[in-house]
């Protein structure tokens, strides 16, 4: 049995710690995390090593809540942090920031005891989600019975839970509703099928499967994350008294990865500037190309794109807490018009970083393309970024335009869920 939430208030490790001293030690971390790059990539995930070293900076905690351990810091903060560790090693950072991240989740939208037991007496907590619902939840005695198996777990690794979305019942038998679940490490098992893809190979992206997991009834909630309902606020909410645990999940979501897209851009152009500086030019006037207008014109396009989309995931910290506290304080809820309109300026922030990287990859000549070059690792991983679902602008565009329009109620997932199973 689980103690009683109202006992479980967890003392946060370093109480005077502040913002930037969380992010000072993220970037301290930096000249490790590059000459870690090539031995993370081949592990699939981080080292043990750095994982402490994590644990020890905080930055697991740094938007958990403070009654459980936590740091509370503003997404800003958190949008900091993943760019200053991504500028070291993007796949690190991935593992870490998406893992870290879901302690928003828990701590806006389950009830009080069960964020007791998932943030635990010591407040250790990381949690791979994903949004693909490909398990289900059905009712037994006491709680619910979950089975499935989910791909591409970022976090998997270190993870002391997993938040998967589940197919749970419905009224009606034929159309199953969205869920979220919260399941502890020893239910269910990480299967060994990361590192064979294109990028981010160090990220800890392996899948999860849940053979027979038996959870009590407040780790199961519905919830849709296109479509999740914060008008009357949220469990965490009313538990913490901050707003920014009323919230909706697509903007956050992509700004923590746009953020980790920008570290990457800055770790590109680190390194084609070390390029620029160590190479000459091909053809005469030999001189060293950091001084030719050919490689100076993208390095300075890098900058400015980067930068700007920098602008972007920061600025997304700011107008997600000003929606959180507009609904908070009475005024208009967040909306998934908000939402969406948010993530879709985050993805054209993504876009270009994608540029960016894409550009300084094909003008630092070939020599830059071969196996253990770095400027080739971050143009594989950013390539994994442009593949990936949520990055897909063009499809959230219409969405939006949909909402914007007032042709259908909401843009999300649970009417695909209903008529066609889970997405793939």
């Amino acid at each position: 049995m689980s103690a009683s939430a109202r006992q479980r208030l967890v003392p946060v490790p370093e109480p005077a710690l502040t913002p930037d001293e969380m992010i000072a030690r993220a970037t301290a971390l930096q000249p490790r995390l590059r000459d870690e790059q090539a031995e993370t990539e081949r592990r699939g995930v981080h080292s043990e090593a750095l994982h402490q070293e994590f644990r020890r900076a905080g930055f697991y905690r740094c938007i958990q809540p403070r009654r459980f351990g936590g740091y509370e810091f503003d997404l800003k903060t958190f949008y900091r942090l993943a760019i200053e560790l991504a500028r070291g090693d993007p796949s690190a950072a991935w593992c870490l920031i998406l893992g870290a991240g879901h302690s928003l989740m828990l701590g806006s939208y389950f009830d009080e005891q069960a964020q007791a037991d998932g943030f635990g007496p010591d407040g250790e907590f990381s949690a791979p989600s994903v949004a693909a619902p490909t398990g289900t939840a059905t009712p037994v005695a006491g709680g619910w019975e979950i089975k499935g198996t989910w791909a591409y777990a970022s976090g998997a690794p270190y993870a002391t839970h997993f938040l998967p979305s589940i197919l749970i019942p419905g009224e009606d038998p034929e159309r199953p509703r969205l869920g979220l679940a919260l399941i502890p490490r020893s239910q269910w098992k990480m299967l060994n099928d990361w590192g064979a893809i294109l990028g981010m190979r160090g990220s800890g992206s392996n899948s999860i499967e849940v053979e027979h997991a038996i959870v009590p009834a407040n780790h199961v909630i519905p919830l849709d994350m296109w479509e999740i309902d914060v008008s009357r606020g949220t469990p965490g909410s009313r538990l913490h008294g901050n707003p920014m645990y009323a919230g909706r999940c697509l903007s956050f979501f992509h700004a923590e990865l746009v953020s980790l897209m920008v570290g990457l851009g800055y770790g590109a152009i680190d390194e084609y500037e070390k390029i620029l500086r160590s190479k000459t030019t091909l053809f005469p006037p030999i001189t060293p190309r950091y001084m030719h207008h050919d490689y100076q014109r993208p390095l300075g396009l890098a900058l400015g794109m980067i930068n700007a989309a920098k602008r972007l995931a920061l600025n997304a910290g700011d107008v997600y807490m000003e929606y959180c506290r507009r609904g908070a304080e009475g005024g208009a809820p967040f909306s998934i018009e908000d939402d969406l309109t948010l993530f879709a300026s985050l993805e054209h922030g993504g876009r270009l970083v994608w540029e960016a990287v894409e550009m300084l990859f094909r003008t630092c000549s070939s020599s830059g393309a071969k196996d253990g070059q770095r400027i080739q690792r971050y143009y594989r991983d950013i390539s994994m970024y442009r593949g990936h679902i949520s990055s897909q602008y063009e499809t959230v565009a219409q969405r939006l335009a949909l909402v914007h329009l007032g042709l259908t109620k909401g843009a999300g997932m649970q009417g695909r869920a209903e008529k066609n199973g889970p997405p793939r």
